[in-house]
């Protein structure tokens, strides 16, 4: 091999180390060649005969080379239709979309999209996207999305299903749900999917999803009582309810009010399957139910044949408030035993015990998915009932408390917590402003959500700093058939996506036979009871 002379080796030395420092420093690469005299410093020997290294250049600035992008990943991305939270609409479908489109739909004028979605979320519909968007929407996220629903009850809009929240209503796909009870359990039974950019920390899982139902006052004396026993229907009768429908008025109650007439539209077991099928289900149980127990057939003095407790277990209820103004008619030694025949049947209880502090302890219910939830039962109508510090009764509903409490329950791990007060006016929707600072005190606290009862009328619902309360739902299981808004009440279905809310769906029932709530069609009879609510939501709600 011939050897280059030393001079010529040196200098490609001195270009190499100077390209290196280039590279290093994310400079160009065509650094400046050594000068002459640098050359003949490293060429030249100094007296002595030793060849020295040139002395250290200053490198270059340095400048910082801009982040490598993630590349993104392209999957099939669950994708749900969307509309106004205060819409009677279930469900809809590809007909629909392209009847929005050509301006003949009854029920939307508008479709909404993201706008970077838009296109892959219309081939995933299986619909062109028209030229002129004439019918179109296009919003820049999907917070803006959700905002524009807020004001535009005749639009339909698609999201992501990772981007649903309570302040829209998800609907269904044709026949298929991906929210709330009877929803596809895999993404594979989701037929919606959109080709987008999905990174997988990101992804919707259908897996983590899980349901609470929630109800309203439940009794199982008086008139309950006579259905169920006297006239023998049984304990299931009470949540047996399909669903039923108003055929007329008559006048009048005893006490003054019309009533409706109703027939029922089906078999029954719409009421046993969406309990049964809940994660959780809750309610209010307005009556004691102590071992020693005394049918009334008048008045409001209450105590329940702990038997017919059964019912309730069977349905699969998990967890009653036994914090209200009549848990104690059977005596402070009535509220222990029906703690205890409640738990006989597999029930847990809350809001009342055999001390303040056993009544203030927040229960902790897990659900199948692992979450912990923490439900903390109040009163704040009946004082006399009220637990002392040695001494049986109920938990009383302060601020004091509530701050305590809820901390309290997150220290037992609760990742989510719900606080349950019997409040407010009686056959009255409307909160006052004791009730709304109450309210409002729970959820500073840090609670998720506040779901109250008492008025046996279903009340208003309120959005505090982004977390809702449920005034009151109204009667559940009750003998109250007197008038319209007692006989009307809403069960409370909730879905949830780990610890968070992502859906709120108010189902209206009407109470037959003085026990059985029986489903009401939202966009038919069940519009009187939704329209009470939101009557009394005014300034208060903005979904």
């Amino acid at each position: 091999m011939k050897r280059l002379p030393l001079v010529t080796v040196v200098a490609l030395l001195a270009v190499t180390v100077a390209v290196t420092v280039g590279l290093a420093s994310g400079q160009p690469t065509a650094s400046p060649a050594p000068s002459a005299s640098e050359v003949a410093r490293v060429t030249s020997p100094p007296t002595g005969g030793t060849i020295q290294p040139p002395p250290p250049r200053a490198a270059p600035p340095t400048e910082t080379a801009p982040p490598t992008p993630t590349p993104q990943t392209i999957a099939a991305v669950a994708i749900v239709p969307v509309t106004q939270f205060r819409t009677t609409a279930e469900r809809t479908n590809r007909d629909e979309v392209r009847a929005v489109l050509a301006g003949t739909s009854k029920g939307y004028d508008t479709l909404e999209f993201v706008e970077s979605e838009a296109d892959a979320v219309f081939q995933a519909i299986g619909v062109d996207r028209p030229p002129d968007d004439a019918h179109v929407l296009l919003l820049p996220d999907a917070a803006a999305l959700s905002s524009s629903l807020a004001s535009n009850r005749k639009h339909l809009a698609f999201l992501r299903a990772s981007d649903v929240g309570p302040g829209v209503r998800a609907l269904g796909w044709g026949d298929r749900q991906l929210f709330g009870g009877g929803r596809s359990t895999t993404l594979e039974d989701w037929s919606l999917t959109a080709q987008l950019p999905q990174e997988s920390s990101a992804a919707f899982d259908p897996a983590r999803l899980w349901t609470l139902v929630a109800g309203g006052d439940i009794l199982l004396d008086r008139g309950v009582a006579q259905t169920v026993k006297v006239n023998g229907k049984g304990v299931d009768f009470p949540f047996d309810g399909g669903t039923a429908e108003i055929t007329g008025h008559t006048c009048c109650s005893g006490f003054g009010w019309e009533v409706p007439k109703t027939q029922r539209t089906s078999k029954g077991g719409a009421m046993r399957d969406l309990l049964e099928g809940a994660d959780l289900a809750i309610a209010n149980f307005e009556n004691p139910a102590p071992d020693r127990f005394r049918y009334h057939t008048s008045g409001t003095v209450f105590s329940a044949d702990p038997k017919l407790i059964e019912g309730l277990a069977n349905a699969g209820i998990d967890w009653v408030s036994l914090a209200n103004n009549h848990i104690g008619d059977a005596g402070r030694n009535g509220i222990l035993q029906t703690i205890d025949n409640l738990a006989d049947y597999g029930i847990k209880s809350g809001g009342a015990g055999k001390d303040a502090r056993s009544a203030r302890r927040p229960t902790i219910l897990e659900t199948p998915a692992g979450v912990k939830v923490g439900i903390i039962g109040y009163d704040s109508i009946a004082p006399g009932y009220r637990a002392g510090q040695d001494s049986p009764g109920s938990a009383s509903f302060t601020e004091k408390n509530v701050i305590s409490d809820v901390q309290k329950a997150r220290d037992s791990g609760a990742d989510v917590v719900i606080v349950f007060p019997h409040w407010g006016t009686e056959y009255d929707p409307t909160p006052f402003a004791g009730q709304q600072a109450l309210a409002h005190a729970a959820i500073e606290a840090g609670a998720d959500m506040v779901i109250g009862n008492h008025a046996h009328w279903a009340g208003a619902v309120e959005v505090y700093e982004g977390k809702p309360i449920w005034y009151a739902l109204g009667n559940f299981v009750f003998d109250q058939t007197w008038s319209e808004p007692t006989m009307e009440g809403m069960t409370l279905e909730l879905t949830f996506d780990g610890a968070h809310l992502v859906q709120a769906r108010m189902r209206p029932h009407i109470i037959l036979d003085k026990a059985q709530p029986n489903f009401l069609d939202p966009a038919g009879d069940g519009r009187v009871v939704i329209g009470q609510v939101f009557d009394a939501s005014k300034g208060l709600l903005p979904w």
